[in-house]
């Protein structure tokens, strides 16, 4: 009878998340436990399936082959097992807060034109967005999904492309008499090159002439700490940006900025990701929601 009270689906979720999380700290705030509690719960199930399931011996758990197998059969239990509950109940529905961190650009640009269709298809959600260039840990600020612009670094993340977009060099009409059209990357060293002033920024402009390669750094009397930002400031005739184009298209093509230097463009895309924690059928029907969603309704293009 002792082993019916077993909760076994609540430890393979714990252990499960774990293992994705890579640590019992991250599956502790993961499942609101504490981490000595997750650690404790993990050496019970060794203890009763009689093997070791992970090393301890450094600051990220390794699986040994048997706790490999184990994880992996665990997330499709799992995921078999949301389905059978989502099948046996006729109102099992997206619901809940839903956490959502996006950079500014996208964000101004997507993600809130498309919210009152997304909640309008999913009336149990609530929204709690954040929109910021800087990169976020997900664990730490309980986030749910981050939409994220350029390379993913290597995580136990879950990643959904959205998209690429290609980059783009703009100034205002007006900028471009007062100070001149660059036709080559060595006139732009006259110019008021607007940059971003986070970390993760590229360190300059990559472009291409005659076949050779090069990166102008950026050299600008204004940073920002965002894409928008930068967008405003070179709508306002202060100087180059250089931009996503779904950013700017609309501005192109209205006439309030233009593209320079276009023979030059590398033409290197930056992709976009939604970002999230979980895999497969492992996740929250209301991330699981979003990001379908997302993933019909954004078409960023290379533009």
């Amino acid at each position: 009878m002792a082993r019916l009270e077993v909760n076994r689906s609540g430890e393979l979720e714990v252990f499960v998340r774990a293992i994705e999380l890579g640590g019992f700290s991250a599956a502790a705030r993961a499942c609101g436990m504490t981490p000595s509690a997750v650690s404790k719960l993990v050496a019970r199930l060794e203890q009763r399936l009689g093997t070791r399931l992970v090393n301890r011996s450094t600051r990220q758990l390794q699986l040994t082959p048997e706790g490999c197998a184990f994880y992996e059969r665990g997330v499709r239990i799992l995921a078999d097992l949301q389905e059978a509950e989502r099948c046996a109940s006729e109102q099992a529905v997206p619901r809940g807060r839903l956490r959502v961190n996006a950079n500014v650009p996208f964000g101004h640009h997507f993600l809130l034109p498309l919210v009152p269709e997304f909640l309008a298809q999913h009336p149990q959600i609530t929204l709690d967005i954040v929109l910021t260039d800087e990169v976020i840990d997900i664990l730490e600020q309980r986030t749910d999904v981050a939409v994220r612009a350029g390379p993913l670094k290597s995580s136990n993340l879950m990643a959904r492309k959205l998209g690429a977009t290609r980059m783009v060099i703009v100034g205002t009409p007006e900028y471009l008499a007062r100070h001149g059209t660059p036709t080559t990357p060595q006139q732009l060293l006259t110019h008021n090159r607007l940059g971003p002033n986070h970390v993760r920024a590229q360190p300059g402009w990559p472009l291409r002439h005659e076949g050779i390669d090069t990166v102008l750094p950026v050299s600008g009397n204004v940073q920002a700490s965002d894409g928008e930002a930068l967008r405003r400031l070179a709508l306002s005739g202060l100087g180059l940006a250089r931009l996503a184009a779904f950013q700017v298209r609309e501005d192109i093509a209205a006439g309030r900025l233009q593209a320079v230097l276009e023979d030059a463009n590398t033409g290197d895309l930056e992709e976009v990701h939604a970002v999230y924690v979980g895999q497969g059928g492992h996740m929250p029907l209301r991330v699981r929601a979003l990001l379908d969603f997302l993933a019909q309704k954004v078409e960023i293009g290379p533009c």
